[in-house]
């Protein structure tokens, strides 16, 4: 855990909002992400489950909540499964959590080692009715590998046949979507950090820089700030800048060309994804300030469109309108293009083909119902952009805000993003 503690009552509260939507006498089991193999021997640092640090904020590998709240045994009703330490386990792969750290940490009372987990759990399949089972149900997720916790719902299948097991990724989806005021903390703590690095990156661009030489400076800064690359930085100079998903970051920065950062930091897993377009040599062209203009003014109207009650489909397609009229403007679009616009393919689709934003928390994208509506809680993308691969222009604008009653704010308000301001910082 490199980041500051959080106070536990976070997910005390988190775990109160998934039992009040439970039926009478449900189990929920809920595990650890895998600890990913490289080559050889090797392993990536594990990543914690999004939902296990949600629901009791424990980032150890193996970790298993599980939750029983109408169980016989008051002990049972809330449970922690943990690895037991060791010395061997202390000389090669450090501290291990304590039955009190974990319990500090998750606010549940009753800790128990990994190794108690298969008796307890026989109990309460025999006691329970609905088990919820988790799984990975995000819409872009890849499914080759089965997960820890789709491992343990096919062993419990079998063992167990005659059970009524329901998804809980449902239930989790919604929940998730809405972050509670300590949540937008931590978003606005991981945001604050990300315009750190890109100050602190923005000292070295000048034409030569190489782009990974910019990607060395977001990451010592963020380091420095107890964070972690959110995903893998996109810096995209000149003609790079029209790759969606460039992350080579390994050419030279020109005089006369844009470079493209969409970064993000990761603060106590809960990420920012910010994009911004710089003129590498201190000057937008005026071409380029032209195309940067109007996805500026379509990142803003989309911003103040981003209200309770509105589907994220509709609102993508009202960019989409707009974004038509900006490239009409920009001599991109003809007027018979524009007139051929649907929402199947909309006119823009050619200078304008991604989405206009996605939901951010503790996954860059995020969990939340798929076509909303948005509701107050919900912290969102958004990101228009405009590209020209024969010009070699790519802008995109990305800034992350809260939806409230009361309308959208800006979390990022305070990153430097008009023409001017870019221009003097350079």
């Amino acid at each position: 855990m490199r980041h500051a503690p959080i106070d536990p009552s976070l997910f005390i509260d988190n775990r109160r909002r998934l039992t009040a939507l439970l039926p009478e006498q449900a189990l929920v089991i809920v595990h650890a992400a895998d600890v990913l193999p490289t080559t050889g021997d090797g392993t990536l640092r594990l990543h914690p489950s999004g939902d296990l640090f949600w629901l009791s904020g424990i980032e150890q590998e193996e970790s298993v909540l599980v939750l029983a709240p109408d169980a016989a045994e008051p002990t049972h009703r809330e449970m922690l499964f943990i690895r037991q330490p060791n010395e061997q386990l202390a000389i090669w792969e450090g501290d291990k959590l304590s039955k009190d750290k974990a319990r500090a940490l998750s606010g549940i009372t009753t800790i128990r080692w990994l190794t108690d987990l298969p008796a307890v759990l026989h109990g309460l399949m025999c006691e329970s009715e609905p088990v919820f089972l988790n799984a990975n149900e995000h819409e872009r997720a890849g499914l080759t590998v089965a997960q820890r916790d789709l491992r343990m719902a096919r062993q419990l299948i079998a063992d167990y046949p005659l059970h009524d097991y329901r998804r809980l990724a449902p239930l989790i989806r919604r929940l998730r979507a809405v972050k509670s005021p300590a949540e937008v903390d931590l978003l606005r703590q991981a945001i604050d950090i990300t315009a750190a690095g890109l100050r602190k990156m923005l000292g070295i661009l000048k034409p030569g820089v190489m782009e990974f030489e910019l990607e060395a400076e977001l990451a010592a800064e963020f380091i420095r700030r107890r964070a972690t690359f959110g995903y893998e930085p996109i810096i995209a100079s000149g003609s790079h800048s029209c790759c969606l998903h460039y992350n080579t970051n390994d050419d030279v920065c020109r005089e006369g060309d844009l470079v493209l950062v969409d970064v993000g930091a990761c603060y106590a897993n809960y990420n920012a994804d910010l994009t911004r377009t710089y003129p590498v040599g201190g000057r937008f062209t005026t071409r380029q300030r032209s195309v940067y203009e109007a996805v500026l003014r379509v990142l803003k109207n989309s911003i103040t469109r981003a209200t309770v009650g509105t589907t994220p489909r509709d609102w993508k397609r009202a960019a989409q309108l707009e974004m038509n009229d900006e490239l009409l403007r920009l001599g991109l679009l003809s007027t018979a293009d524009v007139a051929k616009d649907s929402a199947e393919e909309p006119a823009c689709k050619k200078y304008f083909m991604h989405g206009l934003g996605h939901s951010l928390g503790l996954g860059v994208h995020d969990l939340a119902p798929i076509n909303g509506p948005f509701e107050p809680g919900w912290v969102i993308t958004v990101e228009p952009g405009i590209y020209i691969p024969d010009e070699g222009i790519g802008i995109r604008l990305e800034n992350d805000i809260l939806i409230t009653e009361r309308g959208p704010i800006d979390l990022c308000s305070h990153v430097p993003i008009e023409p001017d301001e870019i221009e003097g910082l350079l």
